[in-house]
């Protein structure tokens, strides 16, 4: 499960833990999320009394001090934090501490916003640099749709996209060597270790994520498709806007007074 990032307060937290209780009709919950970091609360304030209503405590988005802050007031078992070739500067020091102490990576958005979902995606993309042009009015949107659309389609963008399609032709091409479709390679690329969170509304592209599992990479393997795909080649940013300031790199919580 998971709590919004509206608030982190220890107040807003139990709210959301007894609501979600109520709602699944059930005694506890095994894995219970802070999604995404109240930059305005210390980290150490945001916990739940011992009562068994939760097994596992976990965090979205988080900064590495943050991480270590909270991992040192109860064990976290889990750091869900978007994670794919588009996205890696989390292999620095989020992914490096989470191993050091025994953490859970959960990878979000693992196909890159769909960009590695085949083929036939990435030649729908529009190439008319204003990507917005495609969504309906953005004024008549849900709040969190208006997020989305301001924190997602930058790589999917003018250059970016031109740029992006030619990693994705040589990443395709290494998916077709190991006989897997590049979704399933890329499912694959961050390890034994990382849980991928791919999302899907169709039973076919369910059963061939799950299928991916039996490609066998060798640690050779997994720097090829680094190799492929370059840090330093891909073009546009992860997130802008309003989302930005909820980013691990910058979402610290302050320290506690």
């Amino acid at each position: 499960m998971t709590c919004s990032f509206k608030s982190g307060t220890p107040q807003y937290v139990r709210q959301c833990c007894e609501e979600s209780l109520k709602r699944l009709d059930v005694d506890y919950i095994d894995l219970y999320y802070q999604h995404r970091t109240d930059t305005s609360v210390p980290i150490e304030e945001t916990k739940l009394v011992e009562e068994g209503k939760i097994r596992d405590i976990g965090l979205s988005e988080a900064n590495v001090d943050t991480i270590k802050r909270a991992h040192a007031i109860h064990p976290v078992t889990a750091v869900q934090i978007e994670y794919s070739l588009w996205t890696r500067e989390i292999e620095e020091d989020a992914i490096p501490l989470c191993r050091e102490l025994g953490i859970g990576i959960i990878a979000y958005s693992p196909l890159g916003h769909g960009f590695f979902g085949g083929k036939a995606i990435t030649e729908s993309l529009p190439r008319k640099s204003d990507y917005t042009k495609i969504l309906p009015n953005l004024t008549s949107l849900p709040s969190r749709i208006k997020f989305m659309s301001y924190a997602t389609g930058f790589w999917f963008t003018g250059e970016n996209l031109e740029k992006n399609k030619v990693l994705y032709t040589r990443f395709a091409n290494l998916a077709a060597k190991h006989g897997c479709t590049p979704p399933q390679l890329e499912l694959l690329h961050q390890g034994d270790d990382v849980v991928p969170l791919p999302r899907t509304t169709k039973i076919k592209n369910l059963t061939a994520n799950i299928q991916s599992v039996a490609v066998k990479l060798t640690p050779e393997d997994l720097k090829d498709i680094a190799d492929v795909i370059p840090v330093s080649e891909v073009s546009g940013e992860r997130e802008l806007g309003v989302l930005s300031k909820y980013t691990y790199r910058v979402a610290n919580t302050p320290l506690k007074q």
